[in-house]
């Protein structure tokens, strides 16, 4: 069985902020899909991969590895832009308010 991309725990820690706070987000895939809803939690399924919960109409589950960009919509936010670049390690970038 083939092992699922991970992302870094530096990612998945301002993902989960996100979700702790209740972020308006506009998420940029790789595909280049752009989503915008709330996020609200992390999931994760039998494969062992995992999906960002947002909060939507109807409720949208993307994974984690499929992010390019996360923006926070919301004034006042711990952070406002995490741009993912794809390196084996899984770099972050962080642009703060």
């Amino acid at each position: 069985m083939p092992q699922a991309r991970t992302i870094s725990c530096a990612l998945h820690d301002y993902i989960e902020v996100s979700c702790l706070y209740g972020y308006q987000v506009k998420l940029l895939l790789h595909d280049k899909q752009t989503i915008t809803g709330k996020a609200v939690d992390i999931i994760s399924s039998a494969e062992k991969r995992e999906y960002l919960l947002l909060e939507s109409l109807p409720p949208i589950k993307i994974e984690l590895t499929e992010i390019k960009q996360l923006q926070v919509l919301m004034p006042g936010a711990k952070f406002q832009t995490l741009k993912i670049m794809e390196t084996e390690l899984s770099e972050v970038v962080i642009f703060s308010p």
